[in-house]
């Protein structure tokens, strides 16, 4: 199974609530793609961010399409119940309000609201087919820097054209935005990897 636990990357998430949910807070419908999703601790950790920073009733029209090449992510996704090791970075006052016990010793459930707004799909990045369009928000995290350059571009030039104008891209820290496609994005933050589709 992917290594991978919730809040594993708190610095990218605190950019995304400074620099990317307040611009998306006015969109009546909010679509997120998190691409490489692994069993899902980063989906579920972007979904408490935004609805801790868009509140429940805009939360409502949030959609967050969690993909990876491993179909068998989609079971535990779906299900939401996760070991205690992977959720013992959440704060515990976030902990308390979306987690509960589950039947299986030593595991939490994730409330219903959140389960509610995350689904998975079987994807293949290199496909170069995006799940849909008009995203406003895409993260792909620690998968960019396994692809081979080329490749790597044209996910990248992908993720361009699947997000709506003013959309956002988000990767990982390592990975930077190549010359070849940096004119494609404005450069929100200098210290992170997130840019602002241009158009």
């Amino acid at each position: 199974m992917a290594f991978t636990f919730f809040f594993r990357d708190m610095h990218t998430l605190k950019l995304i609530e400074d620099h990317v949910i307040p611009h998306l807070k006015g969109r009546k419908y909010l679509d997120t793609w998190d691409a490489g999703c692994a069993h899902g601790p980063e989906a579920y950790s972007l979904a408490i961010m935004l609805r801790e920073n868009m509140g429940e009733f805009l939360f409502r029209n949030v959609r967050i399409h969690a993909t990876d090449i491993n179909p068998e992510f989609g079971n535990v996704i779906g299900r939401g119940v996760y070991p205690d090791k992977e959720v013992k970075r959440i704060p515990s006052d976030l902990l308390q309000k979306y987690f509960m016990t589950a039947d299986e010793p030593g595991h939490f459930a994730v409330a219903e609201a959140l389960r509610k707004a995350v689904s998975f799909q079987h994807h293949d990045l290199t496909s170069l087919q995006a799940i849909r369009d008009g995203f406003g928000l895409i993260v792909c995290k620690n998968v960019l820097l396994h692809f081979k350059e080329q490749a790597r571009l044209d996910v990248i030039r992908m993720f361009r054209d699947a997000l709506a104008p003013g959309g956002f891209l988000v990767m990982e820290q390592t990975q930077t935005m190549p010359d070849q496609v940096a004119r494609l994005f404005e450069r929100v933050t200098n210290d992170g990897q997130v840019f602002q589709r241009r158009d």
